[in-house]
């Protein structure tokens, strides 16, 4: 978590969200999605464009839409509210 919100350099929050979505196992992006929910403004935009970079690559990580649909039902509330926020990017990406 320290990583993903890292306030002082932002290459390591976007670089790290990407790495993670990139593995895009269930535990991989329920870190990203805890992140999301605490993240400012500032952190968040670069966790979304780590996202866009695991995404947009020709290794896609197609997992990352599988994981948020089963982290949409995960037990912690601000868990569940980072994966819906996830889905958006992934639904708003255009590739």
């Amino acid at each position: 978590m320290g990583l993903l919100l890292d306030a002082e350099d932002t290459a390591v929050t976007r670089q790290t969200a990407e790495a993670l979505a990139r593995v895009g196992t269930v535990a991989a992006i329920r870190l990203i999605a805890l992140a999301v929910a605490e993240a400012d403004d500032n952190q968040a935009d670069w966790l979304q464009t780590g996202v866009y970079d695991a995404l947009a690559g020709p290794d896609r990580a197609p997992g990352v839409t599988a994981a948020c649909r089963k982290l949409a039902r995960d037990p912690e509330e601000a868990v569940r509210r980072g994966a819906e926020e996830i889905s958006v990017w992934t639904s708003d990406a255009t590739w």
